[in-house]
């Protein structure tokens, strides 16, 4: 897509505070560390420059994304058309207020989950452990419902705050907005800044032990530190779509330097320059050789985003 340069940025001025970039490498924003370039990088500082930003680019026709940490996140090799808009500047946690039971939470889109995790830990809030180990934002759990050891981000939700696509802000509460497994009815236009979360109190003991032990088990079950984008298929109701993958052959599957992890098969490794042709055409294959020996199809979770 052609963009002025010149002309997005005199329509921003006075209006708009954070980074612009042009031509800007998904690798370097991505997990996976894959994709080609973004037209537009850009990171607002705050709200009203995000609402600012939202009405621009309308005008312009040109269309944009959101993003968190870029986990969960395929980015094809031809690159986004239009701009990415990352939210890593909107990371507030605040305690909005605390009783003797429950604790309720202010929380930005842009805070890793790692941190809020830690944050929670520290605090004696109880209820999110589950959740440790998984590498996205609160912005992008919120959208997939992130979930891990039987805790769903849905679970601890009590409202979240949504910029729409043509930069109107409303307050959801959480029954209203359709969660179900790792899914919820937010709209890919629709932009998450925050969300109130309540969470049991508890001795920092019992619930540092809960992390520690829950991320032990991650450390042994899956791939964490290396690039990847967290699960790639979603299980099938009552079954592990990394163990159908496994008893299928497939782990240590490769195809150019994307390779299926040998110590979860539902992970999908970069081992080096690995690109989004690679990442997709395995996992066809993978998907058509699970239904030829277990009759189960299985849907992606990783997003997928980019030119055709």
């Amino acid at each position: 897509m052609l963009i002025n340069e010149k002309e997005l940025k005199e329509a921003l001025q006075g209006r708009y505070q954070g980074y612009i970039g042009f031509g800007i490498s998904m690798k370097e924003h991505t997990t996976l560390g894959i994709g080609g370039r973004a037209d537009v990088f850009m990171t607002p500082d705050d709200p009203l420059s995000l609402r600012n930003l939202i009405s621009v680019l309308r005008k312009k026709g040109l269309p944009f994304m959101t993003l968190g940490r870029g986990s969960n996140l395929l980015v094809r090799d031809s690159g986004i058309d239009g701009a990415v808009l990352s939210l890593n500047t909107f990371n507030r946690i605040e305690v909005l207020k605390e009783g003797n039971s429950t604790a309720e939470l202010f929380v930005e889109a842009g805070v890793p989950l790692q941190k809020l995790v830690n944050f929670c830990r520290d605090a004696g809030y109880a209820g999110i452990e589950g959740l440790t180990g998984i590498p996205g934002t609160v912005g992008g759990a919120i959208c997939g419902n992130a979930g891990s050891y039987g805790c769903e981000i849905k679970d601890l939700l009590v409202s979240v705050a949504i910029m729409d696509a043509e930069g109107r802000l409303e307050r959801y509460k959480a029954g209203g907005l359709g969660f179900s497994y790792r899914h919820s009815d937010i709209q890919k236009t629709d932009i998450v800044l925050s969300a109130n979360l309540r969470l049991r109190r508890d001795d920092k003991g019992p619930v540092g032990e809960r992390t520690d032990q829950y991320f032990n088990e991650k450390k042994m079950t899956q791939p964490i530190g290396e690039r990847s984008a967290g699960c790639v298929f979603k299980n099938p109701e009552g079954k592990s779509a990394g163990r159908l993958i496994d008893e299928a052959g497939c782990k240590g599957m490769r195809l150019g330097d994307i390779e299926v992890s040998q110590v979860h098969a539902n992970f999908f490794v970069n081992r080096g320059e690995g690109s989004a042709a690679d990442y997709t055409a395995l996992m066809e294959k993978i998907a058509l050789v699970v239904h030829a020996r277990f009759g189960v199809m299985l849907e992606p979770e990783i997003q997928v985003a980019g030119r055709v």
